[in-house]
């Protein structure tokens, strides 16, 4: 379900991160259900934050995959398929295994200036 973009908005007046908000206002502004979603999920509080293992990244995607996670990335086990891997961080252990292993690490924010419309790309974790 996508939260309204009022909602969006209050709960991201109660960020302190200058990068998240940048991040989730740009979401919100696209107009893309996709980018909207994004925004809700960065928006939730601290307590609902996504964080996603490699392990369990490797379970879901498939090889070429180009994925976004609304969170962080953590580097518990091994990917072996090469991906393009879109998260609001990265731990630097897991951007070390992923870079090893070929895998594009992409900023969420840096993926909505360059993409707007969201195409190729899949939610994984909300």
């Amino acid at each position: 379900m996508v939260k309204s973009k009022t909602k969006i908005e209050q709960q991201s007046q109660k960020k302190s991160n200058p990068q998240l908000v940048e991040t989730i206002r740009l979401a919100k502004k696209t107009g893309s259900k996709f980018w909207l979603e994004i925004a809700g999920a960065l928006s939730s509080p601290r307590r609902n934050a996504i964080a996603l293992n490699l392990n369990e990244i490797e379970k879901i995607a498939k090889e070429g995959d180009s994925i976004v996670i609304p969170g962080k990335i953590l580097s518990q086990g091994e990917l072996s398929k090469k991906i393009a891997v879109i998260a609001f961080n990265f731990s630097d252990k897991a951007r070390e295994k992923l870079l090893k292993t070929k895998c594009l690490t992409v900023n969420i924010l840096d993926e909505i200036k360059k993409n707007p419309e969201a195409k190729g790309l899949k939610i994984i974790g909300k």
